[in-house]
């Protein structure tokens, strides 16, 4: 049985880093990379309201990105 870090660690390294940012958001404990986590995943999913509240979406996945790469070695 593959586990979800397996899963996570499978779709970054395949170049699915929204597939990856997807399974780390439900984690339960991500430490001090829960926020850049969190909130990349609801930028990507509703990147006009980040906008709206004056914040780059696209930004907000980069933050997320490197969160996942520094957390989890990838």
């Amino acid at each position: 049985m593959e586990t979800k870090l397996s899963q996570l660690k499978a779709k970054y390294a395949s170049g699915d880093k929204i597939g990856a940012l997807a399974i780390a958001a439900k984690f339960p404990r991500l430490g001090e990379f829960k926020e850049a986590i969190q909130k990349a995943w609801a930028a990507h999913r509703d990147p006009g309201f980040y906008r709206q509240i004056g914040q780059d979406p696209d930004a907000l996945k980069e933050a997320g990105f490197k969160a996942l790469e520094v957390s989890y070695g990838l």
